[in-house]
């Protein structure tokens, strides 16, 4: 039975449940985070929509799309003034949304209703997709205009061998997408959308399909979404952005690890399991079938989706989790299909095959179960308590984990799937709504920016903050917000004497007081913020100075 409007309708508000816990609760992250979030509030307040800036300094790492959604957003929600971190993430949300729904469309074209479903539930409750999909960042978005190419890319190729006229939307669609998918993260957008179909041109050795996406006026209208930034920012910056974003950002991270991400290939497939989970084992389950099958349209289709991405993203330098993201809904779906279709999922039948399965779903449950009891003992650790409300993530995830498991044992993967899926799904609301908030011992910049308002001995008063750099600390306490060095510091200090505000560490203090001792300038302490710095592990001890009168 075709899926209707109305299921996709509930599909979408099933989605919107799953990844609303934590959006207005969730302090920005840091680092990336936060950067995107002031660099879209200084976009609204200078109205200066090309260069983009996080505080003096030009954010030149990719282009102004991610910022012109996220300030469109605050700005129609009017929370600039409150700094609202929800209003910066609802564009995240849209593309969760989007991305899901259009992860189902897909499956429901190559095998059917039950299996897209089931491939855009194992999306929605993966790792990855439930941190990314509450972050202010890229990723979530640039997901959505790539399940959109790959809409557009796979209606053109069903029709390869029809007589059907494919329609100018398909078209517009794929060319529409690519363009704002390159305004979202720029080249990076092109290694899912054209690998794809030169990878179903190399293997089917034909690519007359292509003419059905309109190649004589489909790049003019990429052209038109990317040209005018382009062009406005290479006259803005002089041709510094494009020398930044492509060849120190994009070239770069090709050829050396960049930010302490270098790693060798094989990381994405070693964090697969965890990044995945709980989708992991049934990718891993669906191996036999994916072989069998490999020569049909439909898995032909998506294994050219996955591989030349997963390829390149293995061979360059520079490795984070989310970079293979885009490959995620096309590895579903196949998990999906071999849940779904006739003759699907079966034991391999090789006993070194069997084995390394048992080993595997042996490494999903222990991932399972430490996800599930990593909240309650994240509190303890950090908190040195254990409250009741923490305790229930484990209590209700971890049996329907282990009824999954038991399910699989009996021959019943979709059930199987079913039950773990609500058990990771109480695990994220869970996470979002019981265990951050009470985490108050990593969320230093909130505090910080609280205490600075209650304390600050002027309306304008500026904070110069010596041992705490993250940008977090920008966002919230305002763009104006010095990030220095104790001496730094000291001297902000002597220079505002009636209204400045420095914030050192226990360990910068003797520094800092030796500079105010060189300017004749007593301080006296206001207040001490003390927390576990997430970004760099130390644990910190922060004082918030003023001068004496």
């Amino acid at each position: 039975m075709p899926l209707t409007i109305r299921h996709y309708l509930a599909a979408a508000l099933l989605t919107l449940t799953l990844f609303l816990p934590g959006r207005a609760t969730l302090p920005p992250l840091d680092r990336d985070e936060p950067r995107y979030m002031e660099a879209s509030e200084q976009m609204l307040r200078s109205h200066d929509f090309i260069d983009v800036r996080f505080q003096d300094q030009p954010r030149y790492l990719q282009p102004a799309g991610i910022y012109w959604l996220e300030a469109a957003a605050v700005a129609a929600t009017g929370t600039l003034e409150r700094r609202e971190v929800w209003a910066y993430r609802i564009p995240t949300l849209i593309a969760v949304i989007a991305s899901v729904l259009l992860t189902i469309r897909i499956g429901e074209t190559l095998f059917g209703a039950e299996t897209g479903l089931l491939g855009g539930l194992m999306l929605a409750v993966s790792v990855l997709m439930t941190a990314e999909g509450r972050m202010a960042t890229i990723d979530s978005c640039l997901l959505a205009t790539i399940l959109a190419v790959q809409t557009a890319l796979l209606r053109a190729w069903s029709e390869r061998d029809t007589d059907r006229v494919t329609p100018a939307w398909v078209a517009a669609l794929y060319w529409g997408a690519l363009g704002v998918g390159l305004m979202l993260k720029g080249p990076v957008m092109l290694i899912p959308a054209l690998g794809t179909p030169l990878a179903l041109a190399l293997v089917e050795r034909r690519a007359g399909w292509w003419r059905r996406l309109r190649p004589g006026w489909g790049p003019l209208l990429t052209l038109a979404i990317v040209l005018p930034w382009c062009v406005a920012i290479w006259l803005v910056s002089h041709g510094l952005f494009f020398e930044r974003a492509v060849g120190t950002n994009f070239l770069g991270k090709v050829a050396s690890g960049q930010q302490a991400h270098g790693l060798p290939p094989g990381y994405h497939l070693a964090v697969f399991a965890v990044a995945f989970w709980p989708g992991s084992l049934f990718a891993a389950m669906a191996i036999p079938f994916v072989w069998m099958r490999r020569r049909s349209a439909q898995v032909r289709f998506l294994l050219c989706w996955i591989v030349p991405h997963w390829l390149v993203f293995e061979a360059i330098a520079t490795k984070l989790p989310h970079y293979v993201l885009p490959v995620y809904p096309a590895i579903a779906l196949l998990a999906a299909a071999a849940l779904t279709q006739p003759g699907g999922w079966r034991p391999p039948a090789a006993w070194w095959g069997r084995a390394m399965l048992g080993l595997y779903a042996a490494l999903w449950l222990l991932v399972g179960v430490t996800l599930a009891c990593a909240g309650p003992v994240l509190v303890w650790v950090l908190q040195h308590r254990l409250p009741v409300a923490s305790l229930l993530v484990p209590a209700l995830s971890v049996p329907l984990l282990l009824l999954s498991a038991w399910l699989l044992l009996r021959g019943r993967p979709r059930d199987a799937l079913l039950a773990v899926s609500g058990g990771a799904a109480i695990l994220s609301a869970g996470l979002f709504l019981v265990v951050v908030p009470r985490l108050t011992t990593i969320w230093l910049s909130p505090r910080i920016a609280q205490t600075v308002a209650m304390v600050r001995p002027c309306p304008t008063s500026v904070l110069a903050s010596a041992s705490f750099s993250e940008p977090s600390l920008v966002f919230l306490a305002g763009q104006s917000t010095r990030l220095v060095d104790p001496a730094a510091a000291a001297d902000f200090l002597d220079t505002d004497r009636a209204c400045g505000l420095a914030l050192v560490g226990s360990r910068d203090e003797a520094a800092f007081r030796e500079r105010l001792a060189a300017h004749g300038l007593a301080v006296q302490r206001l207040a001490t913020i003390d927390g576990l710095n997430y970004s760099t592990g130390k644990r910190l001890s922060l004082g918030l100075y003023e001068a004496k009168p």
